[in-house]
């Protein structure tokens, strides 16, 4: 949808608020969805999303992706085995809207599962899982005898998630439901965002509120045109250890799949285009039997193509170091020298390391050699969850290339919740006021606000009679 028909939607639609005085964040009052549009956002099929902000592309993933032993996350298909051909997707993460904070060292919302009412905090900023209690039962269970498979590619672009985007309009399935503030909320509302600096910012703001039309802008992301200026993901969407069998991530789900949802991942110890000659590595047998809980933070309508014997289709893995992409905001964030060896594009260390070692390395060689190029890339980038994800891939995952497992829908961890939640939009209203430049956003800043009204309903002291929509700085 371009910018003019948004605007024009915007004007045909009922918009029943006004936005509060003040500096207030929050509000109970719900808004007409049909005033909750993603400006500039327009279906694409390649769309990590499905749906792609035109001058802020996200993330594009290649349709019919299968598992190549020699090629990771695929995108770049092997001459010696060719058919792996995928792209990864686009992402998101967050803070307290109310003490703005960076994403490695917020504090949680209170977890319900540990009933603590201020979490710990490690030694790195980020909560301690032993603040959330032990993890359910549910989450280890043996579940081969009845789920579905599916797989794992990974990618990490660090681009604002699909989920952090409102929803464009009742066809799209995906993203949160704006119908109530309560159906919002039910959904985990939009998935958190940050700025360059790792700093958590709203997902929404007002938009350029005139006398002829009222609604909401999503912030930008950075894999567009803004590139420093926009939006990120949050780097504590990294994946984390429980225990040495249980992980906690985040994955751009298929197209069947919706924001905010959770799955129950366990390794087989298989990998997705196996056969006769080319057997399983060392690594896929090494993580069988792990769990992984994980949340849809991004949607792509193209992730679950490929391959007919696995039903259930893929699951695009956040993990530093696993790719870039096509439209890669990594490193506009994590500055290194134009000369920099961020490896494959689609697949990351992992198949930069496979290009070195060849493709039945030992498990060591490939943990020792991804596990170097995460030190030279995140070591000093002042982001230690980055640093953290890059060797948990190596350590935890076992450094598996396009593993297989069971699948099942299950009910989210409070970590993944807490992590996921914009703690700026916890409504569907706001009254912040459009910002354009993310990056000098820091922590402990105040956001501008502003007060605004529709057609019809100007306060009292602009004219009761006046007909204009319009807002009053704060």
């Amino acid at each position: 949808m371009n910018r003019k028909l948004f605007k024009s939607v915007i004007a045909a639609g009922a918009v029943a608020m006004i936005c509060a005085c003040g500096d207030e964040a929050t509000s109970n009052k719900v808004i007409d969805p049909n005033s909750v549009v993603d400006p500039g956002i327009i279906d694409n099929p390649y769309s990590s999303g499905g749906m792609i902000d035109p001058g802020n592309p996200g993330n594009t993933q290649n349709p019919g992706d299968v598992q190549n032993p020699v090629s990771s996350a695929a995108g770049v298909t092997d001459p010696t085995n060719p058919g792996d051909t995928q792209n990864p997707t686009s992402s998101a993460d967050g803070t307290n809207p109310f003490d703005p904070t960076s994403s490695a060292g917020v504090e949680p919302v209170v977890s319900s599962s540990s009933g603590n009412t201020s979490p710990e905090l490690g030694p790195d900023g980020f909560p301690t899982l032993e603040s959330y209690g032990a993890p359910s039962a549910e989450y280890t269970k043996d579940i081969s005898a009845t789920a579905k498979r599916g797989w794992n590619t990974r990618y990490w672009d660090a681009c604002k998630p699909h989920c952090s985007w409102l929803k464009e309009s009742a066809m799209d399935s995906t993203r949160a439901d704006t119908s109530s503030n309560e159906a919002f909320l039910a959904d985990f509302g939009t998935a958190r965002n940050c700025n360059i600096h790792d700093v958590e910012v709203p997902t929404f703001t007002l938009g350029d509120v005139s006398k002829a039309w009222f609604g909401y802008n999503g912030t930008r992301s950075a894999c567009g045109d803004e590139k420093e200026k926009g939006v990120f993901t949050c780097t504590d969407m990294a994946p984390i250890a429980v225990n040495d069998t249980l992980s906690y991530a985040y994955v751009a789900g298929t197209a069947d799949s919706k924001c905010g949802k959770c799955y129950h991942l366990q390794y087989d110890g298989h990998f997705a285009n196996e056969m006769e000659n080319n057997p399983p590595r060392e690594t896929h047998k090494a993580l069988k039997g792990k769990h992984m809980i994980v949340m849809a933070s991004n949607i792509g309508m193209d992730v679950a193509g490929g391959n007919p014997n696995l039903p259930a289709g893929q699951f695009d893995l956040m993990v530093p170091g696993g790719g870039v992409g096509a439209f890669d905001a990594l490193t506009t964030q994590v500055k290194k020298g134009s000369d920099f060896n961020w490896g494959a594009g689609f697949g990351g260390f992992l198949t930069e390391c496979q290009n070195q070692l060849g493709y039945d390395a030992t498990l060591v060689e490939y943990q020792t050699c991804i596990k170097g190029m995460c030190d030279a890339a995140f070591g000093d980038a002042g982001l230690p969850n980055l640093l953290r994800g890059c060797h948990w891939f190596a350590d935890w995952y076992m450094a598996a290339d396009n593993p297989t497992y069971y699948i099942e829908e299950v009910e989210c961890p409070q970590y993944l919740i807490d992590h996921y939640m914009s703690r700026y939009n916890t409504s569907l209203e706001n009254n912040f006021k459009k910002v354009t430049d993310w990056s000098t956003f820091k922590e402990g800043d105040v956001l501008d606000t502003l007060h605004c009204w529709k057609a019809g309903e100007a306060p009292p002291e602009n004219g009761w009679q006046n007909p204009s929509a319009g807002c009053d700085v704060q």
